[in-house]
Formats: C-alpha cells, sequence, structure tokens
C-alpha cells in the first residue's frame, strides 16, 4: 500500500513564494522518481517537475528557473518562487518506485494552489 500526501498550498501574492511538501509512505524501494503536476481552472494536467533518487531533476520550461525540485528523505519539496497568476492550478505529486514510469505510479489529492492580489 502506497499512500501520497500533499501539503503546503495557499493564497500568495504575484512575486511571492510558496513551498509544498510531499509525503510518499509505503515505497519499499529505495530507488524512484517523484514529480508534481498541475491543473489550472479548465485546462488539462500537465507536468512540473521530477526528481529520482540518483540526483537527477527536469522542469517544464514555464517554471524553470522559478520552481525548484528537491527530495529530503521519503519528502519531496516543490520550491516555488516569483509566482504568476498563471500557476495558480491544483497541484498533485506523484511517486514512482522501481518499476513505475513518471505519472503511472501513485498519486496525492492535490492542493490548491492560488496566486492573487
Amino acid at each position: 500500500q502506497v499512500q501520497v500526501v500533499e501539503s503546503g498550498g495557499g493564497l500568495v501574492q504575484p512575486g511571492g513564494s510558496l513551498r509544498l511538501s510531499c509525503v510518499a509512505s509505503g515505497v519499499t524501494s529505495r530507488l524512484y522518481a517523484a514529480g508534481w503536476y498541475r491543473q489550472p481552472p479548465g485546462k488539462q494536467r500537465e507536468f512540473v517537475a521530477s526528481i529520482v533518487t540518483v540526483g537527477g531533476v527536469n522542469y517544464a520550461d514555464d517554471v524553470n528557473g522559478r520552481f525548484t525540485i528537491s527530495l529530503n528523505g521519503a519528502t519531496v519539496y516543490l520550491q516555488m518562487t516569483t509566482l504568476k497568476a498563471e500557476d495558480t492550478a491544483v497541484y498533485y505529486c506523484t511517486s514512482a518506485p522501481l518499476g513505475y514510469r513518471l505519472g503511472s505510479g501513485f498519486w496525492g489529492k492535490g492542493t490548491q494552489v492560488t496566486v492573487s492580489s
């Protein structure tokens, strides 16, 4: 049983910062990938960032340079800076243990991020 839980969402002003956290429990493999996706209102879910336990990271073009994904034990973080209104979305964390592809593993319920004045 694998459970993924996100936290840290909320309301932030444009130009501000926010850090999201994700804990994936029940993963037995030491080698896994984790990532963040988001779904803006009225749009489809899109890729944001990913990280693997061996240290590789990947970012979507529109967040590269503003967002940072990191891993500390069982917790995956997404540090978001210079936030824009376009970043408003429900953010989802996903965990892909060995044998799974990112996006085909386990998902959290999502956390709302709203960027507004």
